[in-house]
């Protein structure tokens, strides 16, 4: 029987066909690198390009990748499926831009100490090198200074790299009611406001390429899931 693995990566993709391969394939050598025993879930969702196909082959070829498929384009409900069928003691949620094994390792040591339950690769905290472009600098900005005003959010950053116990976040996990952009987002706040132990680390990110969806037309979806968010954490309690 196959031991479980240590590590779990959760990497959400859509219309990634052009760096999928490479950067899982890569981002598996280092992790073995390491030595621990981990496993790699490729969450892909709803992509129109060949996506889907490049993860259900490396799942085929390396029995450490898993791929799961959705036809609706959802970020956060693929990063939620991917966390849930997660088998590690800790999970990494990863970008397939990114895949920062320098984050991971960092994240690690601060969980497997006990310092942390959650661990959060802020990209605004001090120390931190944002490498991607202005204009998304911005509106990292103007996205958790809204979290903060409107939800108390003491951190500098919810989306993106993020290592936590599974054990410890799997409760919160469930209580999330928004998915895309903001399901990262509300992980983090309800996290905080359960009173899980959390530790934000400056993280150096230059993206690989540009998103694969445009910031303009992400905007409505999250303005409408904070309003959702603070309905359900502010008003429901």
């Amino acid at each position: 029987m196959k031991p479980l693995p240590k590590v779990s990566v959760v990497i959400p993709v859509y219309n990634e066909e052009a760096i999928l391969e490479a950067a899982v394939q890569s981002l598996a050598s280092a992790m073995r690198e390491k030595g621990r025993p981990f496993e790699i879930i490729v969450s892909e969702n709803g992509s129109t390009d060949r996506t889907k196909e490049i993860a259900e082959r490396l799942a085929e070829r390396d029995d450490a990748v898993r791929a799961l498929t959705s036809e609706t384009p959802d970020y956060g409900a693929a990063l939620k499926r991917g966390i849930l069928a997660a088998q590690g003691e800790f999970v990494v949620c990863e970008e397939i831009d990114l895949c920062h094994i320098g984050f991971q390792d960092r994240a690690l040591r601060i969980l497997e100490s006990g310092a942390a339950d959650l661990v959060v690769g802020s990209k605004a905290a001090p120390g931190a090198r944002d490498r991607r472009p202005a204009f998304r600098r911005v509106a990292t900005r103007v996205i958790n200074g809204l979290l903060r005003l409107t939800l108390d959010f003491t951190g500098t950053d919810t989306h993106g790299l993020k290592a936590f116990r599974r054990d410890r976040l799997l409760p919160i996990v469930h209580q999330c009611v928004v998915t895309r952009d903001m399901f990262a987002s509300e992980l983090v706040i309800r996290a905080e406001r359960a009173g899980i132990l959390f530790l934000e680390i400056p993280v150096d990110i230059e993206e690989k390429r540009p998103p694969s969806i445009r910031l303009t037309r992400r905007v409505p979806n999250v303005l409408k899931n904070l309003a959702v968010l603070v309905w359900e954490i502010r008003v429901k309690g």
